[in-house]
């Protein structure tokens, strides 16, 4: 019995889907042997392990039927007892496959259906793979497109033999794009989906701006100058800050270009969209300064552990600092990374005497001095009682105007007065009937029980209730972290569990 068929235009098949569809010829071959396999399921049955194998070089076909050697059969349609193989191969062993070539299959119109659709959706498969691979590392570029049609408002753009997509709050704003316009954008997703590789598009994306400018500027692409920072309302303004890794060339003249000829090329690629170009500076307060350009800056003042930084600027140069509904100043803050608050020098004045009138007040009432040392105290630094009472006396002395006995005169009612706003604060969290267990948690100040007392939380069950949100929301986010206070909580749950086991 001939148990095989040469059909060398198989081959050629191949060759040609794989060439169309740009993947390999080995997985069409496979896609086609898989399709005949099916074929013979369908003839022989669905159960049974029936597998198909072309030649790679003559195109010849054989199918066959494979059974699994065991001791013991369980399904008799995929499994052969050992004894029973060895009949036909004595030394076969179990693990092994009895082999059975079958005879050719002679496809009918269904069958050939058949295997056409497993075929196609086999080649699908593989080119919609082929697709993620070619694109899953090309997160990152900018790729040039043509739109093929849009649904609602979104725009499917081919890029190559794939298609991507470009959603309507990615595009710039009052753009548009007709079927078969040329788009250039940027990739920054590609996600492998149950429906094949979607690749996503952005021509709003900061990396998108810092992409285009090294396409223009020859010393970024070759890394000589570089983007450390982008920040943009897209269609409308942009800040870029750019550093120089050689001293001789100058980052923010460089990506103008001459007459601006390297920047207007990206400004028209965006539609319009200013650019402010600024040299980016390893010091937090000058960076500021340079990202608030055109204004002109006369203070800063860094606030590290908030994250905040004020800025002093001059009256008549308030409204460019903040820019049209506070463009500049957000885009400043964007591309620094810092919250900016502006301010005139008249306002900062007018603050710093409010402030500095404030905190002599606070002397003269804790510490019954005159407003000439309470000045003196706030002028030298001191913003809070706390700070004089634990100054050696010897380094107070030392402020002009103050002697050694003065000094330890301020320092003694510094402390006395410290002792006696604790034991204020003891008397009223005692009478709020805050407990003194819970008075005993360490990192709890007199303050803070006084505030928990007002808030109703008074004893350790009371405070076991809370989550360590809500007991920071209390007492302040800058009284304690939120691990310690997940640590203030468990402690106050300690004794539901000493009470458990009381009981048990």
């Amino acid at each position: 019995m001939d148990t095989s068929v040469v059909r060398p235009e198989l081959l050629f098949v191949a060759e040609a889907v794989a060439r169309e569809k740009s993947i390999d010829r080995e997985e069409v071959l496979e896609a086609m042997e898989q399709a005949i396999q099916k074929a013979g399921r369908a003839k022989y049955g669905h159960e049974k392990d029936i597998r198909a194998n072309i030649d790679r070089k003559t195109g010849e076909v054989r199918l066959s039927r494979w059974t699994q050697v065991v001791e013991h059969a369980e399904n008799e349609d995929t499994q052969i007892p050992v004894a029973i193989a060895r009949k036909f191969q004595p030394e076969i062993e179990v693990g092994e496959y009895l082999v059975d070539p079958l005879p050719p299959i002679d496809f009918g119109r269904i069958a050939a259906q058949t295997a056409k659709q497993v075929i196609v959706q086999r080649v699908r498969e593989y080119e919609r793979k082929k697709q993620y691979e070619d694109f899953k590392d090309r997160v990152g570029e900018v790729v040039n497109g043509t739109v093929k049609r849009t649904e609602y408002g979104n725009l499917m753009v081919e890029i190559g033999s794939a298609e991507a997509l470009l959603r309507r709050d990615e595009l710039i704003p009052r753009e548009s794009f007709r079927n078969s316009d040329r788009v250039r954008a940027y990739i920054y997703d590609v996600r492998n989906e149950s429906r094949g590789p979607q690749i996503f598009l952005s021509r709003t994306h900061p990396a998108f701006l810092a992409k285009l400018f090294a396409q223009e500027v020859p010393e970024i692409y070759d890394g000589i100058i570089e983007i450390k920072a982008v920040a943009r309302d897209p269609g409308s303004r942009a800040k870029m800050a750019v550093t120089s890794k050689d001293s001789s060339i100058d980052p923010v003249g460089a990506c103008v270009g001459v007459k601006g000829t390297r920047v207007q090329a990206v400004v028209q690629e965006l539609q319009g969209e200013k650019i402010d170009i600024v040299p980016w500076n390893a010091n937090p307060a000058t960076f500021v300064v340079n990202a608030l350009a055109p204004a002109e800056v006369s203070k800063v003042v860094m606030d590290e552990e908030a994250g905040r930084v004020e800025v002093v600027v001059p009256d008549e140069q308030l409204s460019l600092a903040i820019g049209r509904r506070g463009q500049n100043v957000r885009l400043a803050s964007q591309l620094t990374r810092w919250d900016i608050d502006i301010l005139t020098e008249v306002e900062e004045s007018e603050r710093r005497q409010e402030e500095f009138m404030r905190r002599t007040k606070l002397f003269v009432e804790s510490l019954d001095v005159d407003d000439v040392i309470a000045g003196l105290l706030v002028t030298e630094g001191f913003y809070t009682i706390e700070e004089l009472a634990f100054s050696p006396p010897e380094e107070l002395a030392e402020i002009e105007g103050f002697d050694e006995t003065l000094a330890g005169e301020l320092v003694q009612r510094a402390e006395a007065f410290l002792v006696k706003k604790e034991e204020e604060l003891d008397d009223k969290r005692k009478a709020l009937g805050v407990t003194d267990e819970v008075a005993a948690i360490e990192h709890f100040t007199a303050q803070m029980l006084v505030t928990l007392g007002g808030k109703g939380v008074k004893t350790l069950d009371d405070l076991g209730d809370l989550a360590s949100d809500e007991l920071l929301e209390i007492v302040g986010e800058e009284a304690f972290s939120q691990e310690i206070a997940n640590e203030i909580i468990m402690a106050a749950r300690a004794s539901w569990f000493e009470s458990e086991e009381g009981t048990s």
